[in-house]
């Protein structure tokens, strides 16, 4: 008809992996995606290409080793997910008295800790809305897939105790009494000028 808008290419199209991609399959699956992911990445970075009977063949083997790295690497996951549940660190770190952190914790600090214990975590597992920039309790997702998600729980503690923080912002004088660091000295009394000064009594030699 006349004045129709041509109708609209298709939703999906199938491509066959020349390596594994996350979250989307193994090298030699076939896969259906969308048009602009094919054209804008997949095809021009040689990741996928269209599937022939021969090419799946080709990869066959490719696609078998691949497949039994992954079910090794879930089972191990899988295991650390067990290991993690319950699991509670303890980090400690520089802070003002206020219990601000200088710096933060971030997943390669949570990784490391974690890794400490043999428990290991790669960074994109851990789960932070934004960095930790303050001493207390939380708690933090680990996701290694979809399904397979733990909480655990961080402690944060300061490097020394809220009163010798609080110390260290305080000076004490002789007689044992606050001083403020940042108040301003009270100004000297200032002396009267010398020509305002009562005049001397006469010695006993001018009387």
């Amino acid at each position: 008809m006349k004045g129709q808008r041509p109708v609209a290419s298709k939703k999906s199209v199938e491509l066959l992996l020349n390596e594994t991609v996350e979250n989307l399959g193994i090298v030699g699956d076939v896969v259906m995606v969308k048009p602009g992911y094919a054209r804008n990445y997949l095809l021009p970075l040689q990741i996928a290409e269209v599937p022939t009977e021969e090419k799946v063949e080709a990869l066959k083997e490719k696609r078998a080793e691949a497949k039994a790295q992954l079910e090794a690497l879930r089972a191990q996951r899988v295991e650390t997910t067990g290991k993690l549940e319950g699991i509670s660190i303890k980090l400690t770190r520089s802070c003002n008295d206020q219990g601000v952190l200088y710096g933060s914790v971030t997943q390669r600090d949570i990784s490391d800790a974690l890794a400490e214990g043999e428990l290991m975590v790669e960074e994109r597992a851990i789960r932070l809305n934004q960095p930790i920039r303050r001493v207390g309790s939380y708690t933090v997702l680990v996701q290694f897939e979809k399904e397979l998600r733990v909480e655990i729980a961080i402690e944060i503690l300061p490097d020394r105790t809220l009163e010798e923080l609080d110390e260290e912002d305080m000076e004490f004088d002789e007689d044992g009494e606050l001083v403020e660091k940042n108040s301003k000295p009270k100004a000297a009394p200032t002396e009267a000028p010398a020509n305002d000064a009562e005049p001397a009594e006469a010695s006993e030699t001018d009387a």
